[in-house]
């Protein structure tokens, strides 16, 4: 996790500022190299809140491009996984906001996930099921703040500068977000 922060808090090093001068001038070599180093938290991200391995494949692919695409505009404020990581947070935002309004929020495939990442199939499966099904419910705007901060645990500061937000909205949401998550934990801790 300790490489995840200095990733998204670190302003672009050397190497990493040469492979984005290299990249903004064409080198498509040099963006594969900055993608591969940013890779799987950007996969970590996408899936955590898609839930869905092709969708997250099709997103990220998406948010790659845009990446590719925007680069001119780059302008090393911020690291380039920062910059990445927001790109790639607004790609899953837009797919949710598509599923949503095409009412396709696949619940079985959230249910197969939790059942399979769980070691025995009781109570935590269950726990891990109910809780995929309760954060596939929430809107998009509270579910990227809640797996950012607790199942990535990124700080207010970091979530808000990825999202776009003041870090008081970031810990609003925060609230909003366990709030509604609250009554799912509590009805699997009474049940154990």
């Amino acid at each position: 996790m300790l490489l995840i922060f200095i990733a998204v808090v670190a302003p672009p090093q050397r190497g990493e500022r040469r492979l984005i001068k290299r990249a903004q001038g064409g080198d498509v070599g040099a963006f594969e190299q900055l993608l591969e180093a940013n890779g799987p938290a950007m996969r970590r991200l996408a899936y955590s809140m898609l839930g869905d391995e092709a969708t997250m494949d099709d997103v990220l692919q998406t948010a790659y491009v845009r990446a590719f695409r925007a680069l001119p505009k780059f302008d090393g404020r911020s690291s380039f996984g920062t910059w990445l990581h927001r790109i790639v947070a607004n790609a899953a935002v837009d797919e949710l906001r598509r599923i949503a309004r095409r009412g396709e929020v696949d619940l079985e495939a959230l249910e197969g996930r939790a059942a399979a990442s769980s070691p025995d199939i009781g109570e935590a499966s269950d726990t891990r099921m109910d809780l995929a099904n309760a954060l596939a419910g929430l809107p998009a705007d509270l579910r990227i703040v809640v797996l950012m901060v607790d199942a990535e645990g990124y700080s207010y500061d970091e979530v808000a500068e990825v999202v776009g937000i003041p870090p008081g909205t970031v810990a609003s949401r925060l609230s909003r977000a366990r709030a509604a998550l609250r009554p799912v934990l509590e009805a699997r801790s009474e049940a154990a």
